[in-house]
């Protein structure tokens, strides 16, 4: 799976947060405004940018900057260690989104972490795995997370809903220090707002064979980049280091979009954790 930014899409993020007109961000990375809105644009270029000058300017880190452009991806990770565990990945108006699929393997009861576009991928692994699913948790309110929320509620009315959202009923609404049984799993969340005002960050720990944490971050944070928080990015990535990169850095990151990846990945490779 590639990345869920390429090289333009964490440039624009970036000079659109800091607020530096176009002609500013080219001249720094010594490109033309027009050679600089098809880096942005595409993620490719002809003439190799001055990413370092860039970076400097748009608040992200250089060298980091480089490693993406150099094509950095995360380590390749079988889901296989956390039993059980899968990530779903639907189509949508021309993107795609992830939701995750969580479940005990004694009890059979089964937690799912948004919904993605379509039901019907869900609702195939919970039957091939003969699963109850108990949970629902909401990572953010964004048409694209919640698209199928209707008829999962509708096949799964007794199904608890979890989410931040201020319009949800007080019985659905996360609480600090909150935590979730699910079988012999323990499920914990951590506000995660900026990208989205709801946002929250799940955490999934007490693993069989002592496999490391889950944070099911929604878009807080992507392999390599960050969502888009326009003027609350210095919010959002204040929780990413507070509530995200708090976690041990073997702890397994499930994002939005794009690859899963890791907190110490994360640390040493994203650009905007400078």
């Amino acid at each position: 799976m590639n990345l869920e930014d390429h090289l333009g899409d964490i440039i624009c993020k970036a000079r659109t947060s800091a607020n530096l007109p176009v002609e500013q961000a080219a001249k720094a990375a010594g490109l033309t405004p027009d050679e600089f809105s098809a880096l942005e644009e595409t993620g490719k270029f002809d003439q190799r940018p001055d990413l370092l000058g860039l970076a400097a300017k748009i608040g992200l880190h250089g060298s980091k900057l480089e490693g993406i452009a150099g094509g950095w991806l995360p380590q390749p990770r079988d889901l296989g260690m956390w039993r059980e565990l899968r990530q779903i990945t639907t189509p949508g108006p021309g993107y795609k989104v992830n939701c995750y699929l969580l479940w005990d393997e004694v009890t059979r009861e089964a937690a799912l972490f948004d919904t993605g576009f379509e039901a019907q991928p869900v609702f195939d692994l919970i039957d091939q795995n003969r699963l109850q699913l108990k949970h629902l948790f909401i990572t953010h309110t964004h048409a694209d997370h919640v698209a199928a929320l209707e008829p999962v509620r509708g096949r799964f009315p007794k199904a608890k809903i979890h989410s931040s959202a201020k319009t949800v009923p007080v019985d659905q609404r996360n609480r600090a220090n909150d935590f979730i049984h699910l079988g012999s799993l323990r499920i914990t969340n951590r506000d995660t707002p900026g990208h989205a005002e709801d946002g929250v960050t799940y955490v999934i720990g007490n693993w069989p064979d002592d496999a490391p944490n889950v944070a099911v971050v929604g878009d807080a944070i992507f392999a390599g980049s960050m969502g888009g928080a326009k003027q609350l990015a210095d919010l959002a990535k204040q929780k990413i280091h507070e509530q995200i990169f708090s976690l041990p850095s073997d702890t397994l990151i499930c994002p939005g979009h794009g690859p899963v990846t890791t907190v110490g990945e994360e640390k040493a490779n994203n650009p905007f954790i400078v």
